[in-house]
């Protein structure tokens, strides 16, 4: 069974093709024209061992805003359709990561019911160009698309830009150990024999 799925969005404001394999090695090919997206998007196949090639293009010359919002929303998608009817997976994902100071927790429901839980205080700062605040958006378009619950808590840190890769780190291995295929699942992982 190939869980793999490829998604294209195209707006008056953006332009993505995205392939997603869960099951891969970790191997990444990301450019959305945003560095610091860019970054987070190649150590989220990284650490959580997904195959993921991104192409965006987007109205950057306005702001990062919709550029990273819609890569969110078409990942979200690219889960959803990779996931097929959800049999035999985990169902629930977590991990709590340390990127040097920082310490960050995402758990992750794949229930069908989206919802983000986002206890992450940042600074109203810019990491290169791009705006920190941008990560909330980011997980919210992927939560709302994909139909999860996402819960993303940062416990401490003091370096902003260990502080949100400690968050991607941590979603992406939550992530993957909620879309791990386990034998012993018959159908989907619910009383009520859906998700």
């Amino acid at each position: 069974m190939s869980r793999t799925a490829v998604v294209e969005r195209v707006t008056k404001e953006t332009r993505i093709r995205l392939s997603l394999g869960l099951d891969g090695t970790g191997e990444a090919k990301v450019c959305t024209s945003v560095p610091f997206l860019d970054h987070m998007l190649d150590l989220f196949a990284r650490h959580g061992l997904f195959d993921l090639q991104v192409e965006a293009q987007g109205d950057i010359d306005i702001d990062f805003h919709h550029t990273v919002e819609d890569v969110g929303i078409v990942l979200g998608e690219a889960l959803k359709r990779a996931l097929g009817g959800k049999e035999g997976i985990r169902r629930y994902g977590q991990a709590t990561v340390p990127m040097d100071e920082p310490l960050a927790s995402a758990a992750i429901d794949l229930s069908g019911r989206p919802y983000l839980c986002y206890n992450v205080s940042l600074p109203k700062v810019k990491i290169g160009d791009f705006d920190v605040e941008l990560v909330r958006e980011f997980f919210q378009a992927f939560a709302n698309t994909g139909g999860l619950n996402l819960h993303v808590n940062l416990l401490y840190g003091e370096n902003v830009h260990h502080m949100v890769e400690a968050c991607f780190k941590a979603f992406a291995r939550a992530l993957d150990e909620a879309t791990r295929i386990d034998d012993r699942i018959s159908g989907v992982l619910s009383t009520k024999g859906k998700l």
